[in-house]
């Protein structure tokens, strides 16, 4: 009796320790992390694993603890960066600072006369405001600074200069500044009074109130005995001889040669709005047309639409800028489009800061520059590209009068959603390509000079607006209207914009086809599918 409960006992004991081995087994099995496969999923290791476990009637518990052990996470075993790597990411990162400079001369004293006056500041004590926005407090206002910029075109009566885009609480800010200038090779600042305050936005506009951040454009003359040289970084001051808690990288690209069109993106806010099949269309079509590289600047944006942009930017036919709200504006991701969606003129204002960066980055590198919404598109009628468009609107601009314009305006055309509808899909044009199949068109433009978008010419543009140039320089802003014979700008919208809702009865009841777009339909097809496809937008077993 006593031999066999001992035997029981035995038996129960062997039992449970046999149970918390293979508890612990799965266990550890379930905290088990496996590297994803080339598909970026873990599922097919994962079903490996558990066929070793669970399949195999005659795996013995060793065995499963040693492939556990055998195993080895995937994670990055890049080498720490370089220092120079590093500097050379934060200044793509962020081109409006001037850390490459700054690393050259960070073991030196620079100041002006004595050490308690203009010392070149550190940029681990700047002021930054939202990542990308550099700040000066002063005594009567506060400024946001964007970004610094070289300006010696010819037209120009103040000669050589640096522009600073800015944001600014103060209509007409009657605060004294300085700027503190930095030339390579030179120990000292050269300091000079800051000459002007360009308002951009004209006040009948809304929001002309105190206290409301405001887009100003800061010009500073650069004294003659430096006109040869470009400088390496600028700060605004309130007092002449203060450390800066700012210091802007001055942008001068020039090559050897200008390109032809230049196309400007303001922020994209489309965070849960997936556009990106139809920007693929709108992208390829302006390629087509003959845009050297669009310039977009993102907010907010969809997966979809992130993985468009990278795509093109790795081929060098886009550029994306990433763009926050300067001040106490809102940048989490919802809340700041529902504040641009109520704030219209807050969002109004904020836009001219990327329009008028893509002008001023761009100066000197392209004949034209075009800002564009992501649903329009300049379309030229009697010729195939923009270059053969604007070499015949130039004739006639100079034979109308002989000097070249600010700006060359297209007048706005509604290319409205549902005017397809009624006429039904082209059978021949894939249904995803949304500009070729919506051909019908309000039969009347928008009135002149409203809502048009343009060329605009970068030697004469001082500032720029969505639709127009705000100041200009030499003979102030000139604009040519492009006959509606020789281009037109298509709007592709599911409504008219707000102000026009009277007019968008009359543009609904009236309208036409229009299939200008089709002599590009079969190269934009192709261009297009052919991108999706690469992007993994279709179902590649559709191909095989």
């Amino acid at each position: 009796m006593v031999v066999g409960s001992r035997l029981v006992r035995r038996a129960l004991g062997f039992l449970f320790l046999w149970g918390v081995i293979v508890l612990g087994v799965l266990q550890l099995r379930s905290q088990t992390t496996l590297p994803p496969t080339s598909s970026g999923s873990g599922q097919i290791g994962s079903e490996r694993l558990l066929n070793i476990f669970s399949t195999q009637e005659n795996i013995t518990t060793s065995t499963a603890l040693d492939s556990l052990l055998a195993l080895e996470p995937y994670v990055d075993k890049s080498p720490s960066q370089s220092e120079p790597f590093l500097l050379e990411e934060i200044q793509n990162r962020l081109p409006s600072l001037p850390i490459i400079y700054w690393n050259k001369l960070k073991n030196k004293n620079m100041f002006y006369k004595n050490e308690s006056c203009a010392k070149f500041p550190s940029i681990f004590e700047l002021e930054f405001n939202n990542v990308y926005w550099q700040s000066l407090y002063t005594s009567n206002g506060t400024f946001h600074f964007y970004g610094a910029y070289y300006d010696i075109r010819k037209l120009s009566r103040i000669g050589p200069a640096v522009r600073i885009l800015a944001m600014i609480n103060r209509i007409e800010p009657s605060i004294k500044t300085y700027c503190q200038f930095w030339f390579e090779n030179n120990k000292e600042p050269v300091l000079v009074k800051v000459m002007e305050y360009k308002y951009i936005w004209y006040k009948k506009w809304g929001n002309y109130k105190q206290g409301i951040f405001q887009p100003y454009l800061i010009a500073c003359q650069i004294p003659k005995a430096y006109h040869q040289k470009v400088p390496a970084s600028v700060s605004v001051v309130e007092k002449i001889c203060d450390t800066a808690t700012n210091n802007l990288r001055v942008i001068y690209n020039k090559p050897e040669k200008k390109k032809g069109f230049a196309v400007c993106v303001k922020g994209l806010d489309f965070l849960h709005n997936d556009l990106s099949v139809r920007l693929v269309e709108w992208i390829e079509l302006l390629n087509i047309l003959g845009a050297d590289k669009i310039f977009f600047y993102e907010l907010q944006t969809h997966p979809n639409i992130s993985k468009v942009l990278n795509h093109y930017q790795k081929l060098d036919k886009v550029s994306v800028t990433p763009l926050t709200l300067p001040g106490g504006q809102p940048n989490v991701p919802g809340f700041q489009h529902m504040y641009l969606t109520k704030k219209v003129n807050h969002k109004r204002q904020n836009e001219l800061i990327p329009y008028n960066d893509c002008l001023y980055k761009n100066l000197y590198t392209y004949e034209y520059i075009a800002l564009l919404d992501v649903d329009e598109v300049i379309m030229p009628l009697k010729s195939k590209s923009w270059k053969q468009l604007m070499e015949t609107v130039m004739k006639k601009a100079l034979a109308d009068k002989n000097e070249t314009r600010a700006s060359y305006n297209v007048r706005n055309v509604y290319f409205l959603d549902d005017l397809l509808h009624s006429h039904g899909w082209f059978k021949d044009i894939p249904r995803y390509m949304h500009m070729l199949q919506h051909v019908y068109r309000s039969k009347n433009f928008t009135k002149p000079n409203q809502y048009v978008k343009c060329f605009h010419n970068p030697e004469r543009t001082l500032t720029l607006h969505n639709h127009f140039p705000l100041a200009c320089l030499s003979q102030g802003c000139t604009s040519y209207a492009i006959n509606t014979e020789d281009a037109q700008l298509q709007h592709y919208r599911a409504d008219c914009v707000k102000t026009l809702k009277k007019s968008c009865i009359e543009f609904r009841s009236n309208s036409i086809a229009d299939t200008t777009i089709w002599k590009f339909k079969d190269e934009l097809i192709a261009r297009t599918s052919r991108t999706l496809r690469n992007l993994g937008f279709f179902d590649n077993s559709n191909f095989s």
